[in-house]
């Protein structure tokens, strides 16, 4: 292999070159270095360069492996860190103006866990404005473009972590979602993700001023987008190490006891009166195959209503928003980031007050149900979105916009709000008339069990391929 090829590779490739001594810390991250310089310009996925800093550290790490000392199972993995999480010595920016020179004081605990597992930071990606839209712009950085062409939006908000890692910039991004905000910019960009349960990943930003709202702690997690559902199972183990930072994380191990074989699939293509698109319902279809053939039992029956669970959610959310973050978005917030929370509150009404505190009690009820379901059927596949994934600015085009992007997406937050695990993975490839993109689909799973889903999610990866390969073609293209 050349050294020119070596950004190719997948994170587990890469370890096993890497931890044996075939390849160094310091080519592994030249690589991704040298990728970073020829794409990222066209995509300003990555936003702060952090070449010395990490071609230091690779430096330090073959050192390390030189005098026989132990590697870590990320040893050398290029990976890149979304600029709303801290990393000490660097602004935790989070696409806000005001916020452009908030210097974190100390490591985030994703961002530790990563390092302490040997992985490299070689760039910190974009986010739009306080990382609260399904698309990635802001006035401090600009746009992040999808590799796939200026046709698709990046997706948000981890959209630079999806358009870097996709485009071969690092092999692992980090991301974070509290409605969709790593599964969006997967399914934009045809990477493979998994949202984690509550508790599952240790999150705290040393530099926050006050802890967030209940809501927010309860249906944010921390995350990795990846190019592969085999790097997911490499590097989220390193991810879900326990930190004291974080009280209410759950230090359990990341496989889970073996569940009854055949696993039991429930397969919905239910949309709740939105338009179910040809080519989404294809890469379903696809999936069920692919699922079918690798030995899981998939029957087609709806899991309890996501819709009414979705929508409480997210109307709930907002309710803890406009209390606590309404403020902040008028006083630092850009015209179009507050034209964009002016249609959110239409489309979602925000619940406040004494129903508020009614609907946070409710959420055990909607938890409940699907617990139970999850019992019979320890997976349900699922569309991610009605449609095949939506252009650039969509969520500005007013109450319409806002609705495509988020109105239909009852798959994605109603994850957030249940805290279980889902996972995304693209089931095709669409060539439409504005130019090819993937189709995602989703896997929830049982509490705890982001294994499962992950393994669904490799089968099928399996029968479609990685579309990474096709996009690569394309950009040399």
């Amino acid at each position: 292999m050349t050294q020119s090829d070596i950004w190719r590779l997948s994170a587990t490739d890469l370890t096993s070159l890497t931890r044996n001594g075939d390849l160094s810390a310091q080519d592994a991250v030249q690589a991704s270095l040298d990728r970073m310089a020829d794409v990222n310009p066209a995509l300003n996925a990555v936003v702060e360069d952090l070449s010395a800093e990490a071609l230091h550290r690779a430096r330090a790490l073959d050192q390390s492996r030189a005098k026989g000392e132990p590697t870590g199972p990320l040893h050398g993995v290029p990976v890149t860190i979304k600029v709303n999480v801290d990393q000490k010595g660097h602004a935790t920016t989070n696409g806000v103006v005001a916020l452009k020179d908030v210097i974190a004081p100390d490591d985030a605990p994703v961002v530790s866990n990563l390092e302490e597992a040997g992985a490299v930071v070689i760039g910190r990606t974009n986010t739009p404005e306080f990382s609260f839209r399904a698309d990635t712009d802001n006035p401090l950085y600009g746009r992040t473009h999808n590799p796939w062409g200026a046709h698709i939006s990046p997706g948000g908000s981890s959209g630079g972590a999806a358009a870097a890692v996709m485009a071969g910039v690092g092999a692992l991004a980090h991301g974070n979602d509290i409605g969709g905000s790593l599964r969006f910019p997967a399914a934009a960009t045809g990477a493979v993700t998994v949202k984690p349960g509550l508790g599952r990943v240790p999150a705290w930003n040393p530099s926050q001023q006050a802890e967030r709202g209940l809501l927010a702690q309860s249906m944010s997690v921390q995350g990795l987008i990846t190019r592969s559902a085999a790097d997911l199972h490499l590097s989220m183990p390193s991810l879900i190490a326990p930190d004291p930072r974080d009280p209410f994380h759950v230090p359990i191990a990341w496989r889970g006891a073996p569940v009854e074989a055949p696993i039991k699939v429930a397969f919905t293509k239910n949309t709740f009166g939105y338009a179910l698109h040809p080519e989404v319902e294809k890469a379903l279809d696809t999936a069920h195959e692919a699922l079918v053939d690798a030995g899981y039992v998939v029957d087609e029956i709806d899991p309890p209503d996501v819709f009414e669970c979705g929508r409480i959610g997210y109307r709930t959310l907002m309710g803890e928003v406009l209390t606590l973050m309404k403020s902040d978005i008028e006083a630092a917030g850009s015209q179009k980031i507050r034209d964009i929370f002016d249609v959110y509150f239409q489309e979602f009404p925000p619940i406040v007050e004494t129903e508020l505190v009614h609907m946070l009690a409710k959420r055990s009820h909607y938890a409940r149900e699907w617990s139970q379901f999850l019992q019979d059927y320890p997976l349900v596949l699922s569309p991610f979105l009605p449609q095949p994934f939506f252009k650039p600015d969509r969520d500005t085009e007013g109450a319409e916009g806002v609705h495509e992007v988020l109105g239909c997406a009852v798959y994605s937050y109603a994850m957030n709000f249940l805290g279980l695990p889902a996972a995304c993975v693209p089931a095709r490839l669409a060539e439409l008339p504005q130019g090819p993109q993937p189709i995602n689909v989703q896997i929830a799973a049982r509490r705890w069990r982001e294994d499962l889903a992950v393994d669904a999610a490799a089968a099928i990866e399996a029968r479609v391929g990685q579309m990474c390969i096709p996009l690569w073609d394309k950009m040399r293209g």
